[in-house]
């Protein structure tokens, strides 16, 4: 595969990513349309305000036994203990709060109703055990509905609390389920269901024991480690066996989920440390003021949004862009007013740029104050892919990855396709030589500190979608990104690239043994005794580069 073929690869992922979002947000069912009652029920509805306390269940139970997605409302509001009913007419009403006042409003109609005071009406009580039941029958009445969505949500609400009108119900339904993924979800709850029959034979237990160790969902394994308490041996050999069976999937599925968070992880590094290793490697400047691009970035991200309150979805195609120029321009100004008149003298530039980090954090404080800004992240990047219970991707994240090996191919097609790159290249490898055949070192050196700069700035868009925005968040990552470009190479974008992932998989691996702190030293300890050996990195420089 070239490295052309693999840019559209990324560029690909990062539309799908961008499609399904879309298609999961354009499919979200819309709230359900509050239609009426069917008016049969107008009988038992009025029941419901005229029995006494007591003889509240089965009135439910007939109403739910003739009713379907309609009277839902009711059932939500009477859970909820917000259902009352006026005195004068017995019309069921909803309380609500408008403008911190009680208010109530038609169960059915959603109108509000004028003039209602409390007095004019009365509460319709519940207590725990009717809440358990109304929990239930809505559930089950979501089992009918149209969407396939809602229905595999209510056979999963129904998995803790199965009841004898719960399987009854699902065992109707079963045969005449369409979707695959629904009935799946009810053969399942229908195999609970079997394995805590105790009058059943075990032979009949033990198969529906068999077909629950397929499932990770938490209820399942709840249901078999109380059957490792009967004592039923058989029963409860065959509990144990499929716990161990499931817990064995739990752990390589924890496996992958924590090679994500390192991947994240090193995603961000990755976009922290590229430009920090193109300005390091063509001008050997070791600039610690590259964490404040990283900020500015990030501030920028967060001023766009202020500016395009209405199109926070949008905000963030704007905000890449200019979180860019501002530090690519920054980081000009700060090349010609100070890094050149520093050439050959790495310890005065150190300072220098130390100097100038500590500036633009009070210049921040300042202009935004200490206070941490929250950015809002856009609703396609927002929520997670859920691939099973125990495994979830989350999307911020996921958009991040691939973004940051986009940003990545095209830098480096940046440098190898373009006369910029030609020259950037060619002062890497020999200043004064390039100087001589008439390539303009001062341009390029202004120009590659302006592109690691606007780089950094990028990875300050992709941090304000993770973390809070605020004047030290680049000081949280100048030292891990100086990590990341001594172990992989001075120079070196492939190193920078492998350095990146491995580090950032092998802190997410190391924290939960160790804890955040210990496994950054940790590693720092483990680049240190690297350096030892290999004092150029993964990837050294070879040729006229490397002198």
């Amino acid at each position: 595969m070239t490295l052309r073929h693999f840019i559209a690869l990324c560029c690909c992922l990062f539309g799908l990513l961008s499609l399904q979002a879309y298609s999961a947000e354009s499919s979200t069912p819309a709230s359900l349309s509050v239609n009426q009652p069917p008016a049969a029920l107008a009988p038992l509805m009025l029941k419901l305000t005229q029995v006494k306390y007591s003889k509240l269940l089965p009135v439910l139970k007939a109403i739910e036994a003739n009713s379907d997605e309609s009277m839902l409302p009711l059932f939500r509001t009477m859970m909820n203990g917000d259902l009352y009913f006026i005195k004068a007419n017995k019309q069921l009403v909803q309380r609500i709060e408008v403008e911190n006042q009680d208010a109530y409003r038609g169960i059915f109609s959603q109108q509000l109703i004028a003039n209602l005071s409390e007095k004019a009406v009365s509460k319709i009580k519940v207590n725990n055990r009717l809440r358990g039941y109304l929990r239930n029958a809505i559930a089950r009445i979501q089992l009918t509905s149209h969407s396939a969505e809602v229905r595999r949500g209510a056979v999963q609400a129904l998995l803790s609390s199965l009841d004898e009108d719960t399987v009854a119900t699902l065992e109707r339904l079963y045969s005449s389920e369409s979707n695959t993924k629904v009935k799946e979800e009810m053969g399942l709850a229908l195999a609970i269901n079997t394995a805590l029959q105790t009058e059943l034979p075990n032979s009949t237990r033990i198969a529906a024991i068999e077909r629950l160790s397929g499932s990770l969902e938490t209820t399942v394994r709840n249901k078999l480690n109380q059957l490792t308490y009967q004592d039923n041996p058989d029963i409860k050999a065959a509990a144990q066996a499929a716990l161990t069976k499931i817990t064995q999937r739990v752990e390589r599925f924890g496996f992958l989920n924590q090679l994500f968070f390192g991947l994240s992880l090193g995603s961000v590094l990755l976009l922290a440390s590229i430009g920090l290793a193109i300005t390091f490697g063509v001008m050997g400047v070791i600039n610690m003021a590259h964490g404040e691009m990283i900020m500015l970035g990030a501030y920028t991200t967060y001023v766009v949004q202020l500016m395009m309150p209405n199109y926070i979805d949008y905000s963030i195609w704007v905000a890449i862009p200019a979180a860019f120029l501002v530090s690519a321009l920054v980081g000009i100004l700060i090349e010609r007013l100070v890094i050149r008149h520093l050439h050959g003298r790495p310890l005065e530039t150190l300072l220098a740029t130390f100097g100038i980090s500590l500036i633009l954090q009070q210049l921040v404080r300042t202009i935004f104050s200490p206070l941490n800004r929250q950015v809002s992240t856009p609703s396609w990047m927002s929520g997670s892919w859920e691939i099973n219970p125990v495994l979830s991707l989350t999307m911020n994240r996921l958009y991040i990855l691939a973004f940051s090996l986009l940003v990545f191919f095209a830098l480096v097609m940046v440098l190898k396709k373009t006369s910029l790159g030609l020259n950037v290249r060619a002062v890497s490898q020999n200043r004064n030589m390039a100087k001589a055949m008439g390539v303009k070192t001062n341009w390029i050196d202004a120009m590659t500190f302006g592109l690691g700069s606007g780089i950094a700035g990028i990875a300050g868009v992709a941090l304000s979608q993770l973390t809070n925005v605020g004047p030290n968040l680049g000081q949280d990552y100048i030292i891990n990104s100086f990590m990341v470009v001594v172990f992989g190479g001075v120079g070196n974008l492939l190193g920078t690239l492998v350095a990146a992932f491995s580090l950032g998989i092998a802190t997410k691996f190391l924290e939960p043994m160790t804890g955040a702190v210990l496994s950054t030293i940790l590693v720092l300890v483990f680049i240190i005794l690297f350096i030892q050996k290999r004092p150029k990195g993964l990837f050294p420089q070879k040729g006229r580069a490397a002198e």
